[in-house]
């Protein structure tokens, strides 16, 4: 029982919520928003309890889709707050379809999608 307990903590650490995406369509210009759900741990923090560092872990790569055209993809590194935000712009129109992609440096991922809506 105490190990299913422990695999089951394990899986919802891993398991993040889905990235809150905001894309809203004026003029055919889309004002694009994600907030990424991550801990982002940069390796320099102690564990309070052991004293030990806590390991890196944070989102290595993204990408951002509007109907499957690429629109811009990055890197990001351990000096990035917890939780991401990113902002941008670019040509669309509302039903375009979004999709968002990121990968962390311990090799899980996760992608989400919404539709550009009108303002």
């Amino acid at each position: 029982m105490l190990m299913l307990l422990l695999v089951a903590v394990e899986v919802n650490q891993i398991m993040s919520k889905p990235t809150k995406i905001r894309a809203k369509s004026k003029n055919g210009i889309v004002d694009f928003r994600m907030l990424m759900h991550h801990v982002m741990d940069s390796g320099f923090m102690k564990d309070e309890s052991t004293g030990k560092l806590i390991p890196a872990w944070f989102i290595q790569e993204f990408k951002i889709f509007s109907n499957s055209r690429l629109i811009l993809s990055g890197k990001l590194g351990p000096t990035i707050s917890k939780n991401p935000y990113l902002r941008c712009k670019f040509a669309g129109s509302p039903g375009d379809k979004i999709m968002v992609n990121w990968v962390d440096n311990k090799g899980y991922s996760r992608s989400d999608n919404s539709e550009v809506k009108s303002t």
